[in-house]
C-alpha cells in the first residue's frame, strides 16, 4: 500500500470495499460459503469431508474457481502495461455483469461461478514482478501486518503501511456488510448492483491514472 500514489491507494480501498459486497452477497447466495475467502472455503471443504463428504463438493468447486479466475487475471494484467488495475477491474466487472445476467435468467450455479472468478482476477489489480503486493479480496495478512506495525510502533520503529492495512480491512468488513444488507432487501438482484458497483470502480480505476513499473509509485522529490 505505502508504494502506490494516493490515487491509487483510494482504488485499492474501494477496491476491497467491493470485494467485500461481492462477497456478502455470494456468502448468502452460496449458503455459508464465499466467493472470496478460501481460507474459510478451505476449512468448509475439511470439515464437509469429515461430516457430510456429499458437501465438500461446492467448496472444492469454488475454491477452484477462485484459482481459475486468479490465473486468467494474472494473464489480463501481465498484458496491460502501465493499466492493470483498470483493465483486471474491467475483466472482474465483466464477470460480475456476466453473473447477474445468469442471476436473471434463474441460474444460480452459473451466477456464483461468475462472482468467484470476478473475485479471484481481483486480486491481480496491483501486480509487482508478477506478483501480488497485498490481497483485495482476503485480509489475514492485512491484520497480521497490521499487528506487526503496532509492535513496530510502539517500539519506536517505522512501520508506514500498517493503518493502511487496516483501513482495507475496513473497507472489506464494510463492503460485505452493505452486500449483506442489499441481498436481505433486493436479493439475487443485488449482483446487478455489485456489477454497477464494479463498473463504478473500472471509471475510478481509469481517473487514477497509469502505473509506472507494474505498480503506481509517489513521484520522487
Amino acid at each position: 500500500m505505502q508504494r502506490l500514489v494516493h490515487s491509487h491507494r483510494r482504488l485499492a480501498i474501494g477496491l476491497a470495499a467491493l470485494a467485500g459486497f461481492v462477497d456478502g452477497v455470494g456468502f448468502l447466495s452460496a449458503g455459508g460459503y464465499f466467493v472470496s475467502f478460501m481460507s474459510g472455503n478451505t476449512t468448509r471443504l475439511a470439515v464437509d469431508l469429515a461430516v457430510e463428504p456429499a458437501l465438500a463438493v461446492l467448496p472444492a468447486v469454488l475454491i477452484a474457481g477462485f484459482t481459475c479466475g486468479v490465473f486468467a487475471g494474472a494473464l489480463v494484467a501481465m498484458g496491460s502495461a502501465r493499466w492493470q488495475a483498470r483493465n483486471v477491474a474491467a475483466f472482474a466487472a465483466t464477470l460480475l455483469l456476466a453473473g447477474a445476467a445468469a442471476s436473471v435468467a434463474g441460474s444460480r450455479p452459473l451466477a456464483l461461478a461468475a462472482l468467484v472468478l470476478a473475485m479471484g482476477a481481483l486480486n491481480n489489480c496491483f501486480l509487482r514482478g508478477g506478483e501480488g503486493s497485498f490481497g483485495l479480496t482476503y485480509m489475514t495478512g492485512a491484520l497480521v501486518r497490521f499487528g506487526q506495525g503496532m509492535a513496530a510502533r510502539l517500539l519506536g520503529r517505522e512501520a508506514p503501511e500498517s493503518l493502511g492495512m487496516l483501513a482495507l480491512w475496513a473497507a472489506l468488513g464494510g463492503g460485505a456488510l452493505l452486500g449483506a444488507a442489499a441481498h436481505q432487501r433486493w436479493g439475487e438482484t443485488s449482483i446487478a448492483l455489485a456489477a454497477a458497483l464494479a463498473w463504478i470502480a473500472v471509471a475510478g480505476a481509469a481517473l487514477a491514472g497509469p502505473e509506472h513499473d507494474g505498480i503506481g509509485h509517489d513521484p520522487e522529490p
